[in-house]
Protein backbone atom coordinates (compact mmCIF):
# COMPACT_ATOMS: atom_id res chain seq x y z
CA UNK A 1 0.00 0.00 0.00
CA UNK A 2 1.31 3.46 -0.86
CA UNK A 3 0.64 7.05 0.04
CA UNK A 4 -0.21 9.80 -2.45
CA UNK A 5 3.47 10.17 -3.41
CA UNK A 6 3.56 6.48 -4.43
CA UNK A 7 6.28 5.64 -1.92
CA UNK A 8 5.78 2.55 0.24
CA UNK A 9 3.99 3.40 3.47
CA UNK A 10 6.72 1.57 5.38
CA UNK A 11 10.33 2.01 4.31
CA UNK A 12 12.68 -0.85 5.16
CA UNK A 13 16.40 -0.61 4.52
CA UNK A 14 19.48 -2.19 6.05
CA UNK A 15 22.95 -0.69 6.27
CA UNK A 16 25.94 -1.27 8.50
CA UNK A 17 24.16 -3.87 10.58
CA UNK A 18 21.18 -1.57 11.24
CA UNK A 19 17.73 -2.40 9.91
CA UNK A 20 15.77 0.85 9.65
CA UNK A 21 12.00 0.66 9.64
CA UNK A 22 10.30 4.00 8.87
CA UNK A 23 6.54 4.52 9.01
CA UNK A 24 5.87 6.60 5.92
CA UNK A 25 2.46 8.26 5.93
CA UNK A 26 3.53 11.70 7.18
CA UNK A 27 0.31 13.44 6.06
CA UNK A 28 -1.58 11.15 8.44
CA UNK A 29 1.14 11.34 11.13
CA UNK A 30 1.97 7.77 10.08
CA UNK A 31 -1.35 6.31 11.28
CA UNK A 32 -1.28 2.54 10.88
CA UNK A 33 -3.39 0.69 8.37
CA UNK A 34 -3.33 -3.03 7.60
CA UNK A 35 -0.95 -2.60 4.68
CA UNK A 36 1.61 -0.90 6.91
CA UNK A 37 1.32 -3.60 9.54
CA UNK A 38 1.97 -6.27 6.90
CA UNK A 39 4.95 -4.40 5.46
CA UNK A 40 6.44 -4.16 8.97
CA UNK A 41 5.95 -7.89 9.47
CA UNK A 42 7.68 -8.58 6.14
CA UNK A 43 10.71 -6.52 7.10
CA UNK A 44 10.99 -8.20 10.49
CA UNK A 45 10.67 -11.59 8.79
CA UNK A 46 13.57 -10.72 6.49
CA UNK A 47 15.83 -9.38 9.25
CA UNK A 48 15.18 -11.93 11.97
CA UNK A 49 17.66 -14.46 10.57
CA UNK A 50 19.77 -12.04 8.51
CA UNK A 51 23.27 -12.13 9.95
CA UNK A 52 23.96 -8.71 8.40
CA UNK A 53 21.34 -7.04 10.63
CA UNK A 54 22.19 -6.71 14.33
CA UNK A 55 19.80 -3.93 15.47
CA UNK A 56 16.38 -2.73 14.32
CA UNK A 57 15.41 0.95 14.52
CA UNK A 58 11.83 2.21 14.19
CA UNK A 59 11.07 5.84 13.37
CA UNK A 60 8.49 7.92 11.54
CA UNK A 61 8.61 10.10 8.44
CA UNK A 62 7.83 13.79 8.68
CA UNK A 63 8.15 16.30 11.49
CA UNK A 64 4.92 15.63 13.38
CA UNK A 65 5.47 12.30 15.05
CA UNK A 66 6.19 8.60 15.00
CA UNK A 67 2.56 7.45 14.77
CA UNK A 68 -0.76 9.05 15.64
CA UNK A 69 -2.46 5.69 16.13
CA UNK A 70 -4.52 3.33 14.04
CA UNK A 71 -6.74 4.16 11.10
CA UNK A 72 -9.89 4.89 13.11
CA UNK A 73 -11.83 6.10 10.07
CA UNK A 74 -11.38 2.68 8.53
CA UNK A 75 -12.36 1.09 11.83
CA UNK A 76 -15.58 3.11 11.93
CA UNK A 77 -16.43 2.07 8.38
CA UNK A 78 -15.93 -1.61 9.17
CA UNK A 79 -17.97 -1.36 12.36
CA UNK A 80 -20.83 0.53 10.70
CA UNK A 81 -20.88 -1.95 7.80
CA UNK A 82 -20.93 -4.93 10.16
CA UNK A 83 -17.65 -6.33 8.82
CA UNK A 84 -16.66 -7.98 12.09
CA UNK A 85 -14.23 -10.46 10.58
CA UNK A 86 -12.28 -7.68 8.84
CA UNK A 87 -12.16 -5.80 12.13
CA UNK A 88 -10.91 -8.90 13.92
CA UNK A 89 -8.29 -9.52 11.22
CA UNK A 90 -6.87 -6.02 11.60
CA UNK A 91 -6.53 -6.33 15.35
CA UNK A 92 -5.05 -9.84 15.15
CA UNK A 93 -2.32 -8.71 12.77
CA UNK A 94 -1.67 -5.49 14.68
CA UNK A 95 -1.41 -7.27 18.03
CA UNK A 96 0.86 -9.91 16.52
CA UNK A 97 3.17 -7.06 15.50
CA UNK A 98 3.05 -5.56 19.00
CA UNK A 99 3.99 -8.90 20.56
CA UNK A 100 6.66 -9.54 17.95
CA UNK A 101 8.38 -6.24 18.66
CA UNK A 102 8.48 -7.09 22.37
CA UNK A 103 9.86 -10.55 21.67
CA UNK A 104 12.17 -9.76 18.75
CA UNK A 105 15.46 -11.63 19.08
CA UNK A 106 17.53 -8.59 18.07
CA UNK A 107 17.69 -5.26 19.92
CA UNK A 108 14.71 -3.16 18.84
CA UNK A 109 15.08 0.62 19.21
CA UNK A 110 12.13 3.03 18.80
CA UNK A 111 12.31 6.80 18.32
CA UNK A 112 9.02 8.02 19.84
CA UNK A 113 9.69 11.56 18.61
CA UNK A 114 6.65 13.82 18.34
CA UNK A 115 3.12 12.42 18.47
CA UNK A 116 3.08 8.76 19.54
CA UNK A 117 -0.40 7.70 20.52
CA UNK A 118 -2.66 4.65 20.49
CA UNK A 119 -1.27 2.31 17.85
CA UNK A 120 1.98 4.28 18.02
CA UNK A 121 2.39 3.10 21.61
CA UNK A 122 1.83 -0.42 20.33
CA UNK A 123 4.88 -0.27 18.05
CA UNK A 124 7.11 1.89 20.27
CA UNK A 125 6.07 1.09 23.82
CA UNK A 126 7.16 -2.56 23.73
CA UNK A 127 10.56 -1.98 22.10
CA UNK A 128 13.68 -2.96 24.01
CA UNK A 129 15.00 0.62 23.92
CA UNK A 130 12.44 3.46 23.81
CA UNK A 131 13.67 6.97 23.04
CA UNK A 132 11.69 10.17 23.66
CA UNK A 133 12.58 13.79 22.88
CA UNK A 134 11.47 17.27 23.91
CA UNK A 135 8.88 17.03 21.10
CA UNK A 136 7.36 13.77 22.29
CA UNK A 137 3.64 13.56 23.04
CA UNK A 138 2.59 10.10 24.20
CA UNK A 139 -0.93 9.02 25.09
CA UNK A 140 -3.50 6.25 25.11
CA UNK A 141 -6.51 8.46 24.17
CA UNK A 142 -9.04 5.74 23.33
CA UNK A 143 -11.65 6.82 25.88
CA UNK A 144 -11.96 10.07 23.90
CA UNK A 145 -13.64 8.04 21.13
CA UNK A 146 -15.73 5.80 23.37
CA UNK A 147 -13.21 2.98 23.25
CA UNK A 148 -10.61 1.38 25.54
CA UNK A 149 -6.77 1.26 25.46
CA UNK A 150 -5.35 -1.65 23.49
CA UNK A 151 -2.14 -2.60 21.57
CA UNK A 152 -0.71 -3.72 24.91
CA UNK A 153 -1.35 -0.28 26.38
CA UNK A 154 -3.04 -1.75 29.43
CA UNK A 155 0.08 -3.83 30.10
CA UNK A 156 2.09 -0.60 30.34
CA UNK A 157 -0.63 1.30 32.20
CA UNK A 158 -0.96 -1.47 34.75
CA UNK A 159 2.72 -1.17 35.57
CA UNK A 160 2.89 2.60 35.91
CA UNK A 161 3.62 3.85 39.45
CA UNK A 162 0.75 4.14 41.91
CA UNK A 163 -2.56 4.90 40.21
CA UNK A 164 -0.96 6.75 37.30
CA UNK A 165 -2.08 3.96 34.96
CA UNK A 166 -5.74 4.43 35.86
CA UNK A 167 -5.37 8.19 35.45
CA UNK A 168 -3.70 7.99 32.04
CA UNK A 169 -6.03 5.27 30.78
CA UNK A 170 -9.26 6.98 31.80
CA UNK A 171 -8.36 10.54 30.85
CA UNK A 172 -6.17 9.90 27.81
CA UNK A 173 -3.80 12.56 29.19
CA UNK A 174 -0.79 13.40 27.06
CA UNK A 175 2.67 12.67 28.47
CA UNK A 176 5.74 14.67 27.59
CA UNK A 177 9.16 13.01 27.61
CA UNK A 178 9.61 13.34 31.37
CA UNK A 179 6.19 11.88 32.12
CA UNK A 180 6.69 9.05 29.62
CA UNK A 181 9.92 7.96 31.30
CA UNK A 182 8.35 8.30 34.73
CA UNK A 183 5.27 6.26 33.76
CA UNK A 184 7.32 3.47 32.17
CA UNK A 185 6.43 4.22 28.54
CA UNK A 186 9.99 5.23 27.61
CA UNK A 187 13.55 4.60 28.72
CA UNK A 188 15.76 7.46 27.56
CA UNK A 189 15.51 11.17 26.79
CA UNK A 190 17.52 12.28 23.76
CA UNK A 191 17.15 15.82 22.35
CA UNK A 192 15.69 15.68 18.84
CA UNK A 193 18.73 17.44 17.40
CA UNK A 194 20.81 14.42 18.45
CA UNK A 195 18.64 11.70 16.89
CA UNK A 196 20.57 11.71 13.61
CA UNK A 197 23.81 11.33 15.52
CA UNK A 198 22.38 8.43 17.49
CA UNK A 199 21.10 6.83 14.30
CA UNK A 200 24.55 7.14 12.73
CA UNK A 201 26.17 5.69 15.84
CA UNK A 202 23.87 2.67 15.74
CA UNK A 203 24.73 2.14 12.09
CA UNK A 204 28.46 2.83 12.07
CA UNK A 205 29.53 1.66 15.50
CA UNK A 206 33.19 0.71 15.32
CA UNK A 207 33.13 -1.65 18.28
CA UNK A 208 30.68 -4.22 19.62
CA UNK A 209 29.10 -1.75 22.04
CA UNK A 210 25.52 -2.62 22.91
CA UNK A 211 22.75 -0.32 21.64
CA UNK A 212 22.06 0.73 25.22
CA UNK A 213 25.67 1.81 25.71
CA UNK A 214 25.47 3.88 22.53
CA UNK A 215 22.18 5.46 23.59
CA UNK A 216 23.71 6.48 26.92
CA UNK A 217 26.23 8.60 25.02
CA UNK A 218 23.31 10.75 23.82
CA UNK A 219 20.97 10.38 26.79
CA UNK A 220 20.23 13.45 28.91
CA UNK A 221 18.28 13.95 32.13
CA UNK A 222 14.76 15.23 31.37
CA UNK A 223 13.04 17.90 33.49
CA UNK A 224 11.10 16.75 36.58
CA UNK A 225 7.89 14.92 35.54
CA UNK A 226 4.58 16.66 36.15
CA UNK A 227 3.00 13.31 36.94
CA UNK A 228 5.27 12.92 39.95
CA UNK A 229 4.06 16.26 41.28
CA UNK A 230 0.45 15.16 40.84
CA UNK A 231 0.91 11.67 42.30
CA UNK A 232 -0.68 12.47 45.66
CA UNK A 233 -4.07 13.49 44.28
CA UNK A 234 -3.93 10.98 41.44
CA UNK A 235 -3.30 8.10 43.84
CA UNK A 236 -6.01 9.34 46.18
CA UNK A 237 -8.74 9.76 43.58
CA UNK A 238 -7.95 6.92 41.19
CA UNK A 239 -7.71 4.30 43.93
CA UNK A 240 -11.51 4.47 44.26
CA UNK A 241 -13.35 1.31 43.28
CA UNK A 242 -15.58 2.71 40.52
CA UNK A 243 -15.55 5.61 38.07
CA UNK A 244 -18.37 7.48 39.87
CA UNK A 245 -16.39 7.18 43.11
CA UNK A 246 -13.28 8.49 41.34
CA UNK A 247 -15.26 11.51 40.16
CA UNK A 248 -16.63 12.00 43.68
CA UNK A 249 -13.12 11.99 45.16
CA UNK A 250 -11.90 14.42 42.50
CA UNK A 251 -14.76 16.81 43.36
CA UNK A 252 -13.84 16.59 47.03
CA UNK A 253 -10.18 17.23 46.29
CA UNK A 254 -11.05 20.25 44.16
CA UNK A 255 -12.42 21.87 47.33
CA UNK A 256 -9.54 20.74 49.56
CA UNK A 257 -7.68 23.84 50.75
CA UNK A 258 -4.66 21.76 51.72
CA UNK A 259 -3.96 21.40 47.98
CA UNK A 260 -2.46 24.20 45.94
CA UNK A 261 -4.74 26.24 43.68
CA UNK A 262 -3.17 24.56 40.64
CA UNK A 263 -3.83 21.10 42.06
CA UNK A 264 -7.42 22.01 42.86
CA UNK A 265 -7.84 23.23 39.29
CA UNK A 266 -6.35 19.98 37.97
CA UNK A 267 -8.68 17.80 40.00
CA UNK A 268 -11.70 19.89 38.97
CA UNK A 269 -10.75 19.71 35.28
CA UNK A 270 -10.19 15.96 35.53
CA UNK A 271 -13.62 15.43 37.09
CA UNK A 272 -15.21 17.57 34.37
CA UNK A 273 -13.43 15.59 31.66
CA UNK A 274 -14.56 12.23 33.03
CA UNK A 275 -18.10 13.56 33.01
CA UNK A 276 -17.82 14.18 29.26
CA UNK A 277 -16.38 10.81 28.19
CA UNK A 278 -18.18 7.57 27.35
CA UNK A 279 -19.42 5.98 30.60
CA UNK A 280 -19.02 2.53 29.04
CA UNK A 281 -15.50 3.24 27.83
CA UNK A 282 -14.47 4.55 31.24
CA UNK A 283 -15.85 1.60 33.20
CA UNK A 284 -14.31 -0.98 30.89
CA UNK A 285 -10.97 0.81 30.84
CA UNK A 286 -10.77 0.95 34.63
CA UNK A 287 -11.48 -2.77 34.88
CA UNK A 288 -9.08 -3.62 32.06
CA UNK A 289 -6.11 -1.69 33.49
CA UNK A 290 -6.61 -3.22 36.92
CA UNK A 291 -6.99 -6.72 35.59
CA UNK A 292 -3.89 -6.31 33.38
CA UNK A 293 -1.93 -5.54 36.51
CA UNK A 294 -2.51 -9.16 37.58
CA UNK A 295 -1.77 -10.81 34.21
CA UNK A 296 1.49 -12.72 33.68
CA UNK A 297 2.61 -11.22 30.36
CA UNK A 298 2.05 -8.93 27.41
CA UNK A 299 0.39 -11.61 25.29
CA UNK A 300 -2.18 -12.16 28.04
CA UNK A 301 -2.92 -8.43 28.13
CA UNK A 302 -3.26 -8.35 24.34
CA UNK A 303 -5.69 -11.29 24.46
CA UNK A 304 -7.78 -9.48 27.06
CA UNK A 305 -7.75 -6.29 24.98
CA UNK A 306 -8.72 -8.21 21.85
CA UNK A 307 -11.85 -9.49 23.53
CA UNK A 308 -12.69 -5.98 24.70
CA UNK A 309 -12.17 -4.26 21.37
CA UNK A 310 -14.30 -6.86 19.61
CA UNK A 311 -17.00 -6.37 22.26
CA UNK A 312 -16.96 -2.66 21.50
CA UNK A 313 -16.82 -3.19 17.74
CA UNK A 314 -19.68 -5.68 17.58
CA UNK A 315 -22.02 -4.69 20.40
CA UNK A 316 -21.50 -1.05 21.41
CA UNK A 317 -22.64 2.14 19.62
CA UNK A 318 -20.19 4.40 21.45
CA UNK A 319 -17.16 3.44 19.33
CA UNK A 320 -18.47 4.56 15.90
CA UNK A 321 -20.21 7.52 17.55
CA UNK A 322 -17.00 8.63 19.22
CA UNK A 323 -15.03 8.37 15.97
CA UNK A 324 -17.78 10.31 14.19
CA UNK A 325 -17.73 13.13 16.74
CA UNK A 326 -13.97 13.41 17.18
CA UNK A 327 -12.51 12.44 13.80
CA UNK A 328 -15.10 12.49 11.02
CA UNK A 329 -17.60 15.29 11.71
CA UNK A 330 -15.38 16.86 14.39
CA UNK A 331 -18.35 18.40 16.16
CA UNK A 332 -16.88 17.21 19.49
CA UNK A 333 -20.41 16.40 20.68
CA UNK A 334 -20.71 12.62 20.95
CA UNK A 335 -24.04 11.14 22.01
CA UNK A 336 -23.05 8.32 24.33
CA UNK A 337 -25.24 5.30 25.08
CA UNK A 338 -25.87 5.41 28.00
CA UNK A 339 -25.29 9.13 28.36
CA UNK A 340 -24.22 9.25 32.00
CA UNK A 341 -22.37 7.18 34.56
CA UNK A 342 -25.55 7.04 36.65
CA UNK A 343 -27.34 5.24 33.80
CA UNK A 344 -24.57 2.71 33.17
CA UNK A 345 -25.27 -0.95 33.91
CA UNK A 346 -23.00 -1.80 36.88
CA UNK A 347 -22.23 -5.14 35.19
CA UNK A 348 -21.07 -3.56 31.91
CA UNK A 349 -17.36 -4.05 32.53
CA UNK A 350 -17.83 -7.63 33.67
CA UNK A 351 -19.85 -8.37 30.53
CA UNK A 352 -17.11 -6.88 28.38
CA UNK A 353 -14.37 -8.90 30.06
CA UNK A 354 -16.40 -12.09 29.67
CA UNK A 355 -16.93 -11.57 25.93
CA UNK A 356 -15.43 -14.26 23.70
CA UNK A 357 -14.68 -13.27 20.05
CA UNK A 358 -15.62 -15.79 17.38
CA UNK A 359 -12.01 -15.93 16.17
CA UNK A 360 -9.36 -16.16 18.90
CA UNK A 361 -6.37 -13.83 18.93
CA UNK A 362 -3.71 -16.52 19.21
CA UNK A 363 -3.98 -19.78 17.27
Amino acid sequence: MTDADAEPTVLARASGGLGQLTLNRPRAINALDLGMIRLAHEALDAWEHDTEVDIVLLDGAGERGLCAGGDVRGLAERVNDGRAEETAQFFREEYALNARIAEYPKPFVAFADGITMGGGIGVAGHAAIRIVTERSQLAMPETRIGFTPDVGGTWLLGRAPGRVGEYLGLTGAVMDASDAVYAGFADHFVPSENLDGLRDALETRADPSSPTELVLLFDETPPPPKLAEARAWIDDAFAAETVPEIVERLRALSADRSLSERQRDETRATADLLGELSPTGLAVTLASVRRSRELPGLRDALAQEYGLVMWFATTQPDLPEGIRAQVIDKDRSPRWTPATLAELDPDAAASALAFQPETPLWD
